[in-house]
């Protein structure tokens, strides 16, 4: 249930420019995709692309969600290590 809560606050936040796929849209759905539940996932990708409207990040967060496309991994967010790649943590 955290990774879910986690997913969901990190798509609200970090979401990518109207249009197109950034990088941190990508990042937002490339999470979205981490949840084995079929319906949370779907939710999921609709929220982070129904929120894009709202916040637009800006090119330093866009560097940011680059890096984090780069090393977050879906087999291991339930690590410490995991999350602060994912960028769900600090």
């Amino acid at each position: 249930m955290h990774r879910s809560v986690a997913t969901a606050v990190l798509s609200l936040a970090l979401l990518a420019l109207s249009g197109c796929k950034g990088p941190c849209r990508e990042l937002s759905e490339k999470l979205c995709e981490c949840s084995a539940n079929t319906l949370e996932r779907e939710v999921c990708i609709r929220r982070a692309s129904n929120d894009e409207a709202f916040i637009e990040p800006t090119s330093q967060d866009e560097a940011v969600c680059e890096q984090r496309l780069e090393t977050c991994d879906c087999n291991n967010l339930e690590t410490d290590e995991g999350k602060i790649a994912c960028g769900l943590a600090r």
